[in-house]
């Protein structure tokens, strides 16, 4: 409950857009505000900010105007976010950005979502929207900052010219300019209308640092109250007055199609409005979404499955394990001569460790209400990309993307799934068969687990040689893997690697003269996506497992040894700084009590550095206790401390989840897992204690939502494999007779 400190409910400080044809069961709720970009010299209307946005690779090369910022008024600042929120809490930090550099009063301040179709319809002003990869405020940061920084000028300027006095004479803090000499003062609110009136100046001075007054503080989440509340709309709780609802089934083994359907048995059942043969998935429309469950159970669907009907786990290792035998692979990374150095070795270490398919498994399923009226289409839907949502909407339906709106809705946890659009594609393609009626689509459990686009399974091939002082000279990692690039994305890989797949290999920090990487790229059936960390999600587990054998060969302790084999330069001396901090905090230097055990990892990625130490033990019946999770992050810029222990928390959950019972297997090439019986979760009085370290070094800005998981499972396992007295080299635990125990 650490986040119920903030303001009452008759303040809400953010807001959704609301449509007059949303409601709920108590309420109506009207989209009366403003239109977002209308500028206005009227004070009635405020000031809104416009200032340009330098644009993506992918964007036009010229860069376009945009509004963030208005001001009303009583004084009441608008920033708009343009990201999505899941619970990541870069609603509340994104905009402390920009009123950081407006020197605005944080209580006056109300967030406002952008939408898709307006960045559409000011060719991208707003930039990319897609929250993922850990990209919103490491991709943003600058064009927020001089958002807020032209703001200022704007106000300042305009207090000076009213006062007819030097613009330098002012300063602004608090949302109000004050006069220095002679102490006068006048709020944004009643500066809005000559600001608005003023050209925008072409370039500004953002602030130092050392001056933030916001940035850096434990700042409250905006959308709290409304959560606890119960007024949060998320993409689930979308209401259209008389749309109907939809159950889907796909093919269970993937890119199977529908051979026959006889749906004799509940069309003219009651509540039953439509069966749909869509060719890759049939559809049960209702009047209610149980009643098109129920229906869809009974509907008899012959599948064309083709040729993956006899996939199977076995069978995708082997493959993964033919690739290992593979003599020419591509290369990730090659210095100096590593076959030649393991040939000289004193003593060569090998290992192979094992990764499996995750399902991501959001508490809210993949969920998107369409309605399709003519050549016009509404989407509300949890989504990570609104801007692709509105993409594939437009395409599917066969209308023009300025005729598309996806309205902002929060997600109930998004994970990397709810970026990629099969699901939007589905929902319209249900309202296409049934124009004018609004179509609420939600997918069961079993539908999300079965049919998802999961995490890749990974085989890795690690051979080190070390020399007579135990010195690592070489190092040869060979990982065998699906591609995420090459099948979701249908992009080419440069030189036939696919960077997630040997993410943390590729660049890796330590001092060995001697690297090769190569990679086998070995894609199955299985469909695969990214799933939150991604890469570093598993290849850490591998690194640093098998960095702590190389340690137990030299007979070294393992923080120790990996100091060591740290080299003098930038990347490498924030792994030292952040390491030394976690383990400082976690006690380090001193035994652990009786019958504990420790296990360490350090990593870099998405523009931060971790470091994690796990406290365990092992008792008799196998069960794991987790007695302390020590986990620590250096961004660069912490802009939220809260939100990044609650990142790092949630990352504990998730992470400790897949390393105990994640795990999908193929049988018949489908997915023996269905719902959290035999796909876990883990439970609230399994949660350990958890210690973040925040130990920021400035200078850039690091990624806070993915880098948390990298260090988590390798430290744990191998706080588990000294206690043990034995490696562990495939997740999950269950599978090696582990289980956690209640914290």
């Amino acid at each position: 409950m650490r986040y119920l400190r903030p303001h009452p409910y008759r303040h809400s400080r953010c807001r959704q857009e609301r449509d007059p044809r949303m409601s709920t069961p108590d309420q109506n709720i009207g989209m009366d505000r403003r239109h977002f970009l209308k500028v206005t010299s009227t004070a009635a209307a405020g000031l809104s900010v416009g200032f340009f946005v330098p644009q993506s690779a992918q964007a036009a090369d010229t860069p376009q105007l945009n509004v963030w910022v208005e001001i009303e008024p009583n004084d009441t600042i608008v920033i708009r976010y343009a990201r999505a929120e899941m619970g990541q809490g870069s609603m509340t930090s994104a905009p402390m950005i920009i009123a950081e550099e407006l020197e605005a009063d944080w209580k006056k301040v109300r967030v406002e979502y952008a939408t898709a179709h307006e960045n559409l319809r000011t060719k991208r002003a707003y930039g990319d929207m897609a929250s993922v990869g850990s990209r919103t405020i490491r991709n943003s940061q600058e064009y927020l900052r001089k958002a807020g920084a032209t703001g200022r000028e704007m106000l300042v300027a305009a207090a000076a010219q009213q006062w007819g006095v030097p613009a330098s004479e002012c300063k602004a803090a608090l949302s109000k300019v004050t006069h220095m000499p002679s102490k006068r003062s006048l709020s944004y609110g009643k500066l809005a209308a000559a600001a608005a009136k003023l050209e925008a100046p072409k370039d500004v001075k953002l602030k130092d640092p050392k001056d933030w007054t916001l940035i850096g503080k434990p700042i409250p989440r905006v959308d709290i109250p409304d959560i606890v509340t119960g007024r949060t709309r998320y993409g689930i709780d979308a209401q259209v007055p008389g749309m109907l609802h939809a159950a889907i089934a796909a093919c269970p083994v993937f890119n199977g199609t529908v051979k026959t359907m006889d749906a004799s048995k509940v069309e003219n059942r009651r509540g039953i409005v439509k069966v749909l043969n869509l060719g890759t998935f049939v559809a049960v429309v209702a009047d209610n979404w149980w009643r098109a469950k129920e229906a869809l159970r009974e509907v008899a669907v012959d599948w064309d499955v083709g040729e993956h009907g006899t996939l199977s786990s076995a069978a995708i290792m082997a493959h993964f394990k033919a690739g290992m035998a593979q003599t020419e692979l591509a290369v990730a990374r090659n210095d100096g001569q590593t076959a030649e150095a393991l040939g000289k070795a004193a003593k060569v270490v090998e290992a192979e460790y094992f990764t499996p398919y995750l399902a991501h498994a959001t508490m809210e399923p993949m969920v998107c209400t369409a309605w399709l009226q003519g050549d016009k289409l509404d989407i509300w839907c949890s989504t990570q990309n609104p801007e692709a949502t509105l993409a594939v909407g437009a395409a599917t339906a066969g209308v023009p993307q300025a005729n598309v709106k996806v309205h902002p809705m929060q997600l109930g946890g998004g994970l990397g799934r709810k970026s990629p659009q099969d699901f939007t594609r589905q929902a319209v393609t249900i309202a296409k068969a049934m124009p004018g009626k609004a179509i609420k689509m939600l997918w069961s459990r079993e539908e999300e687990i079965q049919h998802g686009l999961y995490r890749p399974a990974s085989l890795m091939r690690f051979k080190a040689g070390l020399n007579a002082n135990d010195k690592v000279d070489a190092l040869h990692i060979r990982v065998s893997a699906p591609s995420i690039l090459a099948t979701l994305l249908k992009l080419p890989l440069p030189k036939g690697v696919d960077g997630q797949a040997v993410a943390c290999f590729n660049d890796h920090p330590y001092d060995i003269p001697n690297t090769l990487v190569d990679y086998a790229q070995r894609n199955t059936n299985v469909p695969v996506g990214f799933w939150r960390t991604v890469g570093h999600s598993q290849n850490p587990y591998g690194r640093e497992c098998f960095i702590d054998e190389l340690a137990q060969t030299a007979g070294q302790d393992p923080v120790a040894y990996r100091l060591a084999m740290l080299p003098n330069n930038e990347k490498a001396n924030r792994d030292r700084a952040i390491l030394l901090a976690v383990t400082q905090a976690a006690g380090w230097d001193k035994k652990p009590p009786t019958g504990m055990s420790r296990g360490v990892a350090v990593t870099d990625g998405y523009g931060s550095w971790t470091a994690c130490v796990c406290e365990v033990s092992v008792n008799a019946k196998n069960e794991v206790k987790i007695h302390r999770v020590v986990i620590g992050i250096d961004p660069g810029y912490a802009v939220n401390p809260d939100n990044i222990v609650a990142q790092f928390q949630g990352s504990v959950v998730h992470g400790l989840t897949a390393i105990f019972w994640g795990e999908n297997t193929i049988k018949e090439g489908r997915v023996e897992q269905s719902n959290f019986h035999d796909y876990r979760m883990m439970r609230l009085n399994e949660m350990p204690k958890v210690e973040v370290v925040i130990a920021p070094t400035g200078g850039f800005w690091g990624g806070v939502g993915e880098p948390a998981q990298a260090p988590l499972a390798p430290a744990l396992v191998n706080a588990i494999s000294a206690a043990l007295g034995k490696r562990i080299r495939s997740l999950p635990l269950k599978n090696h007779g582990l289980s956690l125990a209640r914290a």
